[in-house]
């Protein structure tokens, strides 16, 4: 069956409702993985201290939390996102503060009464279905001389600590991920990326690639997390397979991973994420 863009938007909000919670230990807390780029992200929009920001996509908090950190008393941070649990864990890992507040808001359907001086998405604008309208809404909600950063994973062959097990997973399972779901690598080019954003009306437009490294472990710990942290709705899936595909599968990825692993047996994958900064106007 096809999900139509709001079936979508709903399964992905059940989703990460379940998952924020992990989601929060293991990546976004500790600034692992792709999250050492939350830090350049801060550094490339140079905040002054009464700058008032969105954050588009919060999920936890991570931005935010380093964003309240460059603002002054006369400074104003908002976090939104779709997951409710997403942003209960974002408000205790941030302590409200007068200049600091949550909003549970939909990308593409949102609206403030006062615009920003700027607006952040980190490695979300992939998941939204109609990502020019969520960019439209981005425009109206920003000052005119206001300016936007959005972060997004590189290209699937630099991000191998995906692309090692979704490869590998869509071959045994086909419908792994249901039709009618966004591509979540069409952003993953700084040409892709830059046109997406000139589409939406935004100027000075530079995009920067970083190359991070991740450790996982091991095959059996990346492996073993895997199946630990995936969605309930993929783990089902995983789940129906009868024990020799599951065996042949985890080979399968083991394949995939030895580009990457070292002497010692432990992977140390390569990390490419996108930061792009623009001007809403010239």
């Amino acid at each position: 069956m096809k999900l139509n863009h709001s079936e979508y938007k709903q399964r992905n909000i059940t989703i990460w409702n379940e998952i924020a919670p992990r989601y929060h230990k293991r990546w976004a807390s500790v600034n692992q993985g792709p999250f050492q780029s939350t830090p350049k992200l801060i550094e490339l929009l140079d905040i002054k201290r009464a700058d008032k920001i969105f954050d588009l996509a919060c999920g936890t908090g991570v931005v935010i939390n380093k964003i309240k950190k460059k603002l002054g008393r006369s400074g104003y941070a908002v976090g939104g996102d779709t997951s409710i649990t997403a942003i209960k864990i974002a408000k205790k890992w941030n302590p409200l503060q007068s200049n600091l507040d949550f909003v549970n808001v939909d990308a593409e359907n949102f609206y403030f009464s006062k615009p920003f001086d700027i607006i952040t998405c980190q490695f979300a604008l992939f998941f939204f279905p109609n990502a020019q309208k969520a960019l439209e809404n981005i425009k109206k909600n920003l000052k005119n001389t206001g300016k936007i950063g959005i972060t997004v994973h590189g290209n699937p062959k630099k991000v191998p600590f995906f692309s090692s097990i979704f490869d590998a997973v869509t071959e045994f399972i086909p419908d792994y991920v249901p039709l009618g779901s966004p591509d979540l690598d069409r952003f993953s080019t700084k040409s892709a990326l830059q046109r997406e954003i000139k589409k939406a009306g935004f100027t000075k437009i530079k995009v920067k690639d970083f190359i991070f490294k991740f450790n996982p472990g091991t095959f059996e710990i990346y492996w073993r997390n895997y199946l630990k942290y995936v969605a309930k709705p993929l783990k089902e899936k995983l789940d129906s397979l009868d024990t020799t595909r599951k065996k042949e599968l985890r080979d399968l990825v083991r394949e995939n991973i030895k580009p990457y692993t070292l002497k010692n047996k432990t992977i140390e994958f390569p990390w490419e994420v996108l930061i792009l900064t623009a001007k809403n106007k010239i």
